[in-house]
Order: structure tokens, then C-alpha cells, then sequence
């Protein structure tokens, strides 16, 4: 079922996607308030220096390819990632990797011996209290040239109660990614969310405090500081929000169960290749939830002074922001699954369709606005892109034994122009290779044509939250 949740979690500071940009952890977040990004390009809970680890035996060298733009065409967009060592002691593992661009490497030989001084360090440390506390420490440093670019570092803790997940994390500067594809860089953001679990019930909540210090700036892209979005400006953000979910099954065809006296188990080659596609069905599914937020000013005041030129102050941090909102959200996803993905040709094809309102505040708005049109004209106004409702579709496709293809794309209703009509606002294509023997793990390739990016992933389920990964 594609993932209901991405409403409520787009809202909060958490919602890490995959992107090759970020060396030492692979992700970057999601600016909140925002429309949610595609669910293939959420990023997983495996952190990335142990998917080098685990990819140090599948490619040559264990040298991992990646795809990303950078700010200098001279760097080139192609990259080769690994993991240079990592040690483990008891509880503590600590983890070393490099990067290096070949174009530029190539180039400066060309040139001038002594400039080919380009690679990315990137070092991290996971620390382990206790069974269920996880804390990372990680730090990364590039080089471009004779000339060293600002270190970002992080700090993540992770602690597992009974029934909810509490957050902690630190970075400076924290990374986001817009619904353009621009990423920013933020001097400081902190954040501390504390999550329930997916019950029984369908209930979900979570509530968190986050803050933001410093003026954002745009990382490896020419965009203009009027584009900043405003959930990155300076503030201490208080937030709240609820979901209740609910699926009904028009059919499925259920796994046969094996009586109990039989002892012997089922060969691994006859089990299907991933455990949640085992089962053809057929289902309908839906959420519904409110949020709330209050924002408070930031530490900093002198932003405003940085943001004058020529005396004349920019118009992004002039606009006065209500600092409490409240507003509904929903999502409705139909699922249709044919075959058991056991056998190695024709045994799995999937289809999910989801229609997202991410705000249901601003849909009567725009469809209010929609039908003044209709009757008395067109008439030019600031579009607001939550406005419109999105469609979502997924299809899944088996090559080839544990292979399988995957397109995610996302459709909207309203261009940025305000013209009402249908058009693609995001695609993604993956490759996936099932590992059977862990159930529900996969090797996953990735490209997104809308941010010029590629990469390779390890994925495996998250018992915890039904949609995330776990540590490897």
C-alpha cells in the first residue's frame, strides 16, 4: 500500500528524502508545510556509510557510484563513493568514507598535477547507549580545488519506547530540499519529535518543538533568496498532529498457512522474494488528520539587516506570518496486486493510486476561487500550491525473478501560473533487486529526472514504524 502517513509527516521537520548531495547520511529534509515528496524518494533509516559496507562486496573495488548536479559544471555530476574503513567496538561503530569526482580529478591531471585535490571526507560515529537508544555523531568536509567548503555536522538520538519513538537532532547546517528540487542550507536546526507507533486502532499522533537560526542559503543551485520558503526562516516552531487511518479489503488471496504439526519449514526458494508483495489483493484505503503549529521568533534578529540590500529590505522577510495555524489534511489510496512475486517471470504487477489534500483549508479556498472564475473570469492571484488536490501513482513491475521496476510519479491540477489544468509535477524510476533471504530487504537504484540525481540504496522493513528501515 503506498504510504498514507506522508501527509502528516511532511508537516514536520523529519521527513528525510534519499539524495547523493548529503555524503554522510544520504538524506536531506523535506521542507515541511509543503506539498509531501514521492513515496520512492523517502529515505530510509540505514545509514548510508553501512549500505557502502554492504555494497563493498557487490561492486568492484567496493567503489558505489552516484548522480548529483553541483554548483561548478567543472566538478562534474558523476561521483564514486566508499567506505574507507569502519571499525566497530562493542556498541560503538565508527565509519570513514570518500568521495571523488572523476571529472575533475581527470581534469586537473590534464592541467596541473598539484590541483587535483578534489574528494569529500565524510566520518561517523553510531553509539549505543542501551538495546533501544541509538546515537550518531557524523561530520563532513569537501574539497573543490585548493579551497575547503563549511563542514556539516550532525548529531542524531534515537530512543524506542513501547509505544512511541522519540527524536532528537542537531545539524549545522541542516540540509532541505524543496518541492523544486532547490536544496538549502540552514546554519542551525534542531528539532525533538516525539511519535506513537501505528496501533491497532488506526490512531496515530505526534508533537514536536523545533527551531531554526541563521539566514538560509542556497546549497549547489543559482536560485534567488525570494524563493526561500518560509518554514526556513529563523523561529522556534511548537507543533502537534493527529491521523486516523482505516483500509478495507475488496478481495485477497491470503498465504496458505502449513498445519501445525508439520516441523518442516518452507524451503527459502519456494518463499516469496519480499514479504509484503506475497499476498494478490485488492484494498482501498484512506486517512484522515489535523495538525496545528505556533511559531515563536528565532534567537537571531540581525537576519532582517542581512537580508537589506541597498537599504531596501527583501520582501520575504517583511511578509508578518500568523504565528498559529491549524489545518486538516487526507489521503485516499486504491491498491491492486496481481501475483505472489515467488515465481521468476510474470508474478507480480502493482498498481497504487493515492489522492493527496495536504490541505483542506486551502482546497475550499482554491475551489472557491476556481468557481469566481468559472463565473465572472480569470482573475490574477498569488497561487497557493496546497491549494490543489495531488494524484499519486505507483506501478511496480517484476523483470526478472527478484528484480522489479518501479515508477512513481505525481500529478497536479494547478500550474505555478495558476492555469487549471492537468500536468506532472514529479517522476521517479527505480530498479529494485529482492533479497529473499531477509524478507523484505532490496538493493534499490534510483534516478529523478527532476533533480538530475541517482543513487544506490540498501532498504530494509522497519518493524517499528511499518514504513521506515532499520540498521543493518
Amino acid at each position: 500500500m503506498a504510504n498514507l502517513r506522508l501527509a502528516m509527516d511532511a508537516a514536520f521537520w523529519d521527513l528525510n528524502v534519499s539524495t547523493p548531495q548529503s555524503l554522510v547520511d544520504g538524506v536531506a529534509r523535506a521542507v515541511p508545510g509543503e506539498p509531501a515528496p514521492l513515496d520512492g524518494a523517502r529515505a530510509g533509516r540505514t545509514i548510508r556509510p553501512l549500505q557502502l559496507a554492504f555494497f563493498h562486496n557487490a561492486f568492484p573495488l567496493g567503489l558505489t557510484p552516484s548522480f548529483c548536479p553541483t554548483s561548478r559544471k567543472e566538478l562534474g555530476s558523476f561521483a564514486i563513493q566508499s567506505l574507507l574503513f569502519g571499525p566497530s567496538f562493542g556498541d560503538w561503530w565508527m565509519g570513514l568514507i570518500g568521495q571523488f569526482r572523476p571529472r575533475k580529478l581527470i581534469s586537473a591531471i590534464k592541467t596541473e598535477l598539484q590541483n587535483a585535490d578534489e574528494i569529500d571526507v565524510a566520518a561517523l560515529k553510531d553509539v549505543s547507549p542501551t538495546p533501544d537508544t541509538s546515537l550518531l555523531f557524523s561530520i563532513e568536509s569537501g574539497g573543490e580545488g585548493k579551497s575547503w567548503r563549511r563542514n556539516r555536522s550532525k548529531t542524531t538520538l534515537i530512543h524506542k519506547l513501547e509505544n512511541h519513538d522519540i527524536t532528537f537532532e542537531a545539524a549545522w547546517p541542516g540540509l532541505f530540499v524543496d518541492k523544486n528540487g532547490n536544496y538549502w542550507d540552514v546554519p542551525i536546526s534542531l528539532s525533538l519529535d516525539v511519535a506513537s507507533l501505528v496501533s491497532d486502532s488506526g490512531l496515530r499522533y505526534r508533537f514536536g518543538l523545533h527551531e531554526n537560526a541563521g539566514y538560509p542559503r542556497p546549497f549547489n543551485s543559482s536560485v534567488n533568496d525570494e524563493n526561500i520558503p518560509p518554514a526556513l526562516m529563523p523561529g522556534i516552531y511548537a507543533k502537534a498532529a493527529f491521523s486516523y487511518e482505516k483500509r478495507k479489503d475488496f478481495w485477497r488471496e491470503k498465504e496458505k498457512k502449513q498445519p501445525a504439526r508439520t516441523f518442516e519449514k518452507e524451503p527459502p526458494w519456494l518463499a516469496s522474494y519480499d514479504d509484503r508483495l506475497k499476498e494478490p489483493h485488492a484494498s482501498i484505503s484512506g486517512i484522515i488528520g489535523g495538525s496545528s503549529a505556533v511559531r515563536f521568533e528565532g534567537i537571531s534578529r540581525r537576519n532582517a539587516a542581512e537580508r537589506a540590500v541597498g537599504g531596501v529590505q527583501n520582501s520575504t522577510t517583511s511578509i508578518k506570518k500568523n504565528p498559529f495555524s491549524a489545518d486538516m489534511f487526507g489521503s485516499l489510496c486504491y491498491t491492486f496486486q496481481h501475483g505472489k512475486f515467488k515465481d521468476d517471470f510474470n508474478d507480480l504487477t502493482r498498481l497504487d493510486a493515492r489522492l493527496d489534500v495536504s490541505s483542506v483549508s486551502a482546497f475550499i479556498k482554491g475551489m472557491s476561487h476556481l468557481v469566481s472564475d468559472t463565473i465572472r473570469g480569470p482573475t490574477e492571484r498569488k497561487v497557493n500550491p496546497l491549494a490543489s488536490p495531488r494524484v499519486t501513482l505507483i506501478l511496480q513491475q517484476q523483470v526478472a525473478g527478484p528484480i522489479v521496476f518501479r515508477v512513481d510519479s505525481k500529478f497536479g491540477f494547478t500550474s505555478p501560473s495558476g492555469k487549471h489544468s492537468p500536468q506532472v509535477e514529479d517522476i521517479m524510476y527505480s530498479l529494485s533487486y529482492s533479497l529473499r533471504l531477509l524478507r523484505s530487504g532490496k538493493i534499490l537504484a534510483w534516478y529523478s529526472p527532476k533533480r538530475k540525481e541517482a543513487m544506490y540504496l540498501v532498504r530494509f522493513t522497519d518493524p517499528y514504524s511499518g514504513y521506515g528501515f532499520i540498521y543493518i
